[in-house]
């Protein structure tokens, strides 16, 4: 009996010196990996899971912060096998997405991606389809008013309705994200649609939500996991199952609009973008561009998500501070009442006379940093930024957070503090470093709009309202992950002045 242990002991210590000879033979030829393919600094990578542990699951975009300042402007981290470049720093983006704009315009593909939009639309598609699709876009957007004064009159009359549901709330405690989102909702709507909805409209409602669904998915723990493991993850439960329910319960919808646009549209006066994308449609032949109707779905998709989204969290952001900074809110009804008054509506112009306000709004998008990552680049060749190596194909995660928190920009980088954007003398003062929208090509082609409906919002709800907190509340300034990131739900009382 014991010449049997001796002899199963003796075996079990072969197959154990063969298992451990294994994981430094594959150890090894990990290190060689890494080394041959001159990636700039970063955490060290365990095989198959890469910086899954120096990630975490718990804060990811506080994991990312810490590795930037660890590593500097320009480090590299494994999302398990793949290696990517986290960018950070505004002189890096510069020199990336400006001086370099050509090289670093494509996205990379990602299984999840492909599952939602098969890389079509505004924000996820690449090359030359891309760049025939925004810059239909643009100027489909611009044809229809965007920066100008007739889409100014379009906003200032949501205003009146976001207002007016606002007062039906009579004092009493609300949740703002209801009435904030649908207000915004249906600016976009009236350029793509070319209609408003009214805010109980219950196909308006679901829309939104299947939208929601959507843009949450990419950054939350399902959509990282669907991309690590694509074929596992279509067979388990979770949010991202949910999410392509969203999106095949949206076709319908988008698809009921293109065919009442069809009936109804006149080619020689286009009422909105999908009129004028129906017509792209018939009269472009180059079909590398793809005007086709299943990407028009995915670029109304693209305009709503990032024409309602971000816009409505950062007014949900303004409410929440007001509230939180009471004398914040007092100086700025003092100005808009000094410049204003109560009963004239405000307008684009008097920004200029509004210095403490503008600079109100600006510290909003600063200090919520609602898009604490841009969408990823990947670069088309190889080249170096920050003089740090980047390889073709890699994946690149631009990082706004750190440029918006940069300490030798802003005095008080973790506060909330309006005095970042005035000088001596009270006057407004505009920051280069101030990019919440990005720079370069691929900078938010929404920018003009969301810059008007900000300013035009929050200006009607502070000169007809003055927001208080509840009773013995204590409100958090903690963030919800998604594409965007707005305020945990919360609640108010909103008292007419």
């Amino acid at each position: 009996m014991a010449s049997v242990l001796s002899q199963l002991m003796g075996q079990w210590m072969d197959v154990q010196g063969f298992l451990i000879f294994l994981c430094v033979l594959l150890l090894v030829k990990h290190l060689r990996d890494l080394q041959s393919k001159n990636m700039p600094p970063g955490p060290f990578p365990l095989p198959v899971i890469g910086n899954i542990i120096n990630i975490g699951f718990s804060d990811p975009l506080g994991s990312f912060q810490r590795i930037a300042e660890r590593y500097g402007d320009v480090s590299t981290l494994y999302l398990g096998s793949k290696p990517c470049i986290l960018l950070t720093g505004y002189d890096t983006f510069k020199e990336a997405f400006v001086e370099q704009a050509d090289i670093f315009t494509d996205r990379p593909y990602f299984p999840i991606v492909d599952k939602l939009s098969k890389g079509k639309g505004l924000v996820m598609s690449s090359g030359h389809m891309w760049r025939h699709q925004r810059r239909f876009a643009l100027a489909t957007l611009k044809y229809f008013g965007v920066g100008k004064k007739t889409l100014e009159t379009s906003i200032l009359q949501e205003c009146h309705f976001l207002c007016d549901s606002v007062v039906t709330e009579q004092g009493l405690p609300f949740d703002p994200q209801r009435l904030v989102t649908n207000a915004v909702a249906n600016i976009i709507s009236g350029l793509v649609f070319g209609h408003r909805f009214e805010y109980d409209d219950h196909q308006f409602h679901l829309m939104q939500k299947y939208l929601d669904d959507i843009l949450q998915l990419p950054i939350s723990n399902c959509g990282r996991l669907y991309n690590e493991f694509p074929t596992l993850m279509s067979l388990l439960p979770g949010t991202h199952q949910t999410a392509f329910a969203s999106m095949s319960k949206l076709k319908p919808f988008m698809q009921e609009e293109f065919r009442k646009h069809k009936e109804e549209r006149d080619p020689s006066n286009p009422r909105d973008y999908i009129d004028c994308y129906l017509d792209q449609i018939e009269k472009c032949k180059d079909s590398e561009a793809e005007f086709t109707e299943e990407n028009l779905m995915h670029c109304v998709v693209d305009l709503f998500g990032a024409g309602t989204e971000t816009t409505s969290n950062t007014l949900r952001w303004a409410l929440l501070y007001m509230v939180k900074y009471p004398d914040v809110q007092e100086k700025v009804q003092f100005e808009i009442d000094q410049v204003i008054g109560q009963t004239r509506q405000p307008l684009m112009d008097d920004r200029t006379n509004l210095p403490y306000t503008y600079a109100v709004i600006h510290e909003i998008q600063r200090f919520a940093n609602i898009v604490t990552f841009t969408p990823p680049r990947v670069a088309n060749k190889d080249t170096t930024v920050g003089g740090q190596h980047i390889p073709k194909g890699v994946i690149v995660l631009p990082m706004l957070k750190t440029i918006l928190q940069d300490k030798n920009e802003y005095s008080t980088p973790n506060e909330f503090n309006p005095a970042h954007f005035l000088d001596e003398n009270g006057m407004f003062l505009k920051r280069d470093t101030f990019i919440p929208f990005s720079i370069g090509k691929r900078m938010c082609p929404g920018e003009q709009l969301a810059r008007m409906e900000l300013f035009l919002f929050f200006m009607s709800l502070m000169q007809r309202f003055t927001f208080l907190p509840l009773e013995g509340q204590t409100l958090s300034l903690k963030g919800s992950m998604s594409v965007s990131s707005g305020p945990e739900p919360f609640q108010i009382h909103a008292v007419p002045r």
